[in-house]
This record gives C-alpha cells, sequence and structure tokens, in this order.
C-alpha cells in the first residue's frame, strides 16, 4: 500500500472497514468504485469498465456513477442482493489543504432504504429479526420488524414443538426485504435453505446476545442494531415497544 497515491490508500482503509458492501466512493460530481468493487459494478450495472493511475505498476479498474441519479444505481445493487457504503467528502475540495477528508456516512441495506424514489409505495419494506431458542422442552422464537421509512416496529413471539414451520410461515407473512437472525436458525439446514430462498438473510454478530434478557429484547436489539449501523439507529423514527428500550439502550451503548 506504500506505493499507491494518498487518495488510493484513503480509499483502500474505508473498504477494509466495509469488506461486505460496494463502496460508493465520491469524487467530484461522481461516486467512484475501484479494483473488485469496480467489476462488480461494471458487471451489474452495464457501465464501462476504466481505469485510474494509483501508483501501482497497472491502472485500478474503476467505474462510476453520477452523485445526481446515484439512487437509481443504489436500487438495482440492492435488489441483487448487495451493501452499499457511501462515502462523502467531507471537506471542501476548494479549501482543503492536501488530501480532502472522506468518511463513510451510511450503509444501506435492503432493510434500511428510506428514500420514496427507492420503495414500493404500494408495501411495507420491512427489516426483521429472527431469535430462535431450541434449548429445554418449548422451543421458543421471537420475531422483531421494522419499516424504517415509517417508524413501524412490531415484535411477536411463540413456542411449540413445530417451531421452524410456525417460524416460516410468520415470516411470509411479515415478508421482510432483509433478515437477521441468531445462529441456532442457521443450524436448520432445510428451514435455512427456504428462507434464503424467499428473503435477503444474514447471521447475527454475537455481540448482540452479550446480556441475560428474553428472545423479545434479543430480537429488537438485533434490527435496532442494523439500522444503528446503517446511520439510522433510534433517532430515525423508530420506536419499539418501551418494554424493550432499556435493553436496546444497554446493548446501544455497549456496541457502540
Amino acid at each position: 500500500m506504500a506505493s499507491m497515491t494518498p487518495m488510493m490508500r484513503q480509499y483502500l482503509q474505508l473498504k477494509e472497514k466495509y469488506s461486505d458492501c460496494l463502496l460508493f466512493f465520491r469524487l467530484g460530481d461522481f461516486y467512484e468504485m475501484f479494483f473488485d468493487d469496480a467489476k462488480t459494478a461494471s458487471r451489474e450495472l452495464e457501465l464501462t469498465l476504466t481505469g485510474r493511475d494509483c501508483g501501482l505498476e497497472e491502472r485500478a479498474p474503476m467505474c462510476g456513477v453520477p452523485y445526481h441519479s446515484v439512487n437509481t444505481y443504489i436500487t438495482k445493487l440492492i435488489d441483487k442482493g448487495y451493501k452499499v457504503a457511501i462515502c462523502e467528502q467531507l471537506t471542501d475540495p476548494a479549501l482543503s489543504q492536501g488530501l480532502v477528508e472522506r468518511d463513510v456516512i451510511r450503509v444501506i441495506t435492503p432493510g434500511t432504504v428510506i428514500e420514496t424514489q427507492m420503495l414500493n409505495d404500494k408495501e411495507n419494506n420491512y427489516i426483521a429479526a429472527v431469535y430462535l431458542k431450541r434449548a429445554g422442552k418449548n422451543p421458543s422464537c421471537s420475531i422483531a420488524y421494522s419499516d424504517v421509512s415509517t417508524g413501524e416496529f412490531c415484535v411477536t413471539s411463540f413456542e411449540g414443538s413445530d417451531i421452524s414451520s410456525d417460524l416460516f410461515n410468520e415470516l411470509v407473512g411479515i415478508s421482510p426485504r432483509e433478515l437477521i437472525a441468531n445462529s441456532e436458525m442457521f443450524e436448520d439446514e432445510l428451514l435455512l435453505k427456504r428462507i434464503k430462498a424467499r428473503f435477503y438473510t444474514e447471521q447475527a454478530e454475537q455481540r448482540a446476545f452479550d446480556i441475560k434478557r428474553g428472545t423479545e429484547s434479543f430480537a429488537g436489539i438485533l434490527v435496532l442494531q442494523r439500522c444503528r449501523d446503517s446511520a439510522y439507529a433510534m433517532t430515525h423514527r423508530i420506536l419499539p415497544p418501551p418494554v424493550l428500550c432499556s435493553d436496546i439502550l444497554k446493548i446501544l451503548k455497549r456496541t457502540h
């Protein structure tokens, strides 16, 4: 990395932090993508792949989109199952001495979209979280789901011997655009296969389970963590039930 230009080192440092996203890197009136991100975006968005001098022997693969129409391209990528990290210029290039300061201000996932032009106004855009617990005589499950664009936040819980079928049926009824779940759901291969065939699904990080509470609290925490990580958190009109608030605040403070 030492041989690379300062701007490209800045890009790679940010890309390392958001390795699971396509990084939209603001350069003037465009968002640029480089290296593997550029190849992926070029293929998925049918963009021309070019190159940029970066300090290496070979030019870095590059493609870009105009900032004023970026939502159109982001929508296409989200619909294809990608996450997008938006990196903005934090200082005025005309006033900056040296490298323009940049940082990621938002991560966009299928369940955290709020832009009207990126949403279907005839249906909710839910992000949902599942906490499945099979241990004991009565397997239990909780689902928390929220529409970030409206602030709606709901939690439901159930238990029983046929927990996998009940869970799948509940998710079909909710129809979330994005689903986060604890590891126990991922251990049920048949259930996981059915769910992944219908929903964008990710496994939750272990940090969500560092406090001893019920499954409803865990499910609510998972939703709020994803919204927090996507730069919306609890300040964007998401109102969890009061019974969950103290636990959610504890875990968000702990993982901040």
